[in-house]
């Protein structure tokens, strides 16, 4: 009796070799985590129209018992005048403090175990996000309450981005990394677009829900962090990653380019200072001072301070944005403020596959800043005229603002955190994202806080476009040498000597 073939589907997992799947698994895992922790920041954004809008717009309003009160239905103490002061310290409490927090972040991520390190972090989010939202049920109008519950949120949500890029570092190798981390990067935008449309089906009726369901959403992924991180790929008897190898190049930039773009000639007289070692001869945590010495850190962290800005500004005042200006009620600006993100997923994409194919991570960055600023500026004028002119708008913003972001934060990140005159010492990759991200956190804080302070929506859009020029200006230097190296490797082609 002849036997059937093997069927199609079990050949497709044959395809794979068990290292393969692991770093799937990994890779699946860790972008779910970081999609809840981006899930539960939301909600304030969505929550903001809510706290704060138009009573005399409200079925009621004629009721004698509200008499002239034009801020009967807000929630007190965001029914006063200074209500978008308001606003900006909730939104500063969580975002000062996560800057300060993720530098110290990234020097526990080295030396705790990740997988404890996550799993603290995320039940610790969904407790202080949850218990935001019971103010609602607790009745408190105390701006107090709210602060803490953002400040200790703030804290606690620096646990992690470096924990995560750390992890996919660990398992995965320089090839094709841009594209790899560019869709994983779709998890903040991922995150978004869920925390807005959750937090939205709650925001009218209950707003306390669209905190309290995200926060239990994040708490029950630690959990599962819990059960099945695998931090290393030796511990399950998989490969590790090579990082570096002598053999891969870069389409554009080989020969050496890429070294000569970001080191300078003190870098080898400090190489011991870089890549510390214990009594034992093995490799130890950097210290934030070595990561500092790593070429190429310190300008790409003041570049996302810059670009941040512009994409944290978004991130919290744009729902309020599209209620203002296109008179929507809560849900509806909120759902029409993910397409932003949806813009964010195709931008981190296209950033990726364009970085690995031409090896210009800069330049990349730097051609996407430069298009995002009369984009931004074309974007407070014509944004409002009509449904299909703010949709086209936002998701053109949304992929040129988040690019630069996600491409930073995440392939720029994990280079740099490998970096060869680390000799190997994989101890470094959570330290450098740490400050990386730290900085560009520096920008997120400060951009919704000058949104708050700011007089009107135009002077907001200009500030947005001055932050993208001062990020592509602080690239200029990287860029330069990029384009140079790709130049001289094209002349060498051809025979011709280097000037």
């Amino acid at each position: 009796m002849a036997r059937a073939t093997v069927p199609p589907g079990i050949r497709c997992i044959q395809a794979f070799s068990r290292d393969n799947w692991y770093r799937g698994f990994t890779l699946v895992l860790t972008f779910l985590f970081y999609t809840s922790y981006h899930l539960s920041r939301k909600p304030i954004s969505i929550v903001k129209s809510e706290l704060h809008k138009n009573c005399s717009g409200i079925a009621g309003h004629g009721n004698t018992s509200h008499g002239d009160n034009g801020t009967w239905c807000d929630w007190a103490p965001f029914d006063k005048p200074n209500y978008r002061m308001l606003f900006a310290a909730l939104d500063n409490s969580f975002l000062v403090t996560y800057a300060i927090g993720m530098f110290l972040s990234g020097m526990f991520g080295e030396r705790l175990p990740l997988r404890y390190y996550l799993t603290a972090g995320m039940l610790l989010s969904g407790l202080f996000t949850a218990l935001f939202g019971f103010g609602f049920y607790w009745n408190i109008h105390s701006i107090w309450y709210y602060v803490v519950m953002q400040i200790a949120n703030g804290l606690v949500q620096t646990t992690g981005w470096p924990a995560v890029v750390a992890c996919v570092g660990n398992w995965f190798g320089k090839g094709k990394r841009g594209l790899i981390m560019g869709i994983w990067n779709s998890h903040t935008s991922v995150g978004n677009i869920l925390g807005s449309l959750i937090a939205g089906i709650f925001v009218s009726s209950a707003w306390g829900l669209s905190f309290i369901v995200p926060g239990a959403i994040i708490a029950a992924m630690g959990i599962i962090c819990f059960f099945f991180l695998v931090e290393y790929p030796e511990d399950v008897g998989c490969t590790p990653p090579k990082h570096h190898d002598q053999q891969e190049q870069e389409p554009l930039i080989r020969h050496g380019s890429m070294e000569e773009i970001f080191t300078s000639p003190s870098d080898t007289e400090n190489e011991g200072a870089i890549f510390p070692r214990d009594q034992q001869g093995e490799p130890s945590a950097i210290s934030f001072l070595g990561a500092l010495k790593i070429p190429g850190v310190i300008e790409f962290s003041l570049c996302l301070l810059f670009a941040k800005l512009v994409s944290y500004t978004f991130l919290f005042w744009l729902p309020l944005y599209i209620s203002s200006v296109a008179h929507l009620n809560p849900k509806a600006a909120g759902d029409i403020s993910t397409l932003f993100d949806v813009g964010g997923i195709f931008g981190g994409v296209l950033a990726g596959i364009i970085s690995d194919y031409t090896g210009g991570r800069a330049t990349t960055c730097w051609v996407m800043l430069i298009a995002a600023a009369p984009m931004l500026f074309l974007y407070n004028y014509i944004g409002k005229n009509g449904l299909p002119t703010i949709i086209g708008m936002l998701i053109v913003c949304g992929g040129l603002v988040n690019g630069p972001y996600a491409l930073i934060t995440t392939a720029v990140a994990t280079d740099l955190g490998t970096h060869k005159c680390l000799k190997g010492n994989a101890k470094a990759l959570s330290t450098v994202t740490a400050i990386i991200d730290g900085t560009g956190s520096i920008g997120a804080a400060l951009g919704p806080l000058l949104a708050g302070l700011l007089t009107n929506w135009n002077n907001v859009f200009y500030m947005l476009i001055a932050s993208d020029i001062l990020a592509c200006l602080l690239l200029s230097r990287l860029v330069y040498k990029e384009i140079r190296g790709c130049c001289g490797y094209s002349m060498r082609e051809r025979g011709f000597k280097e000037f």
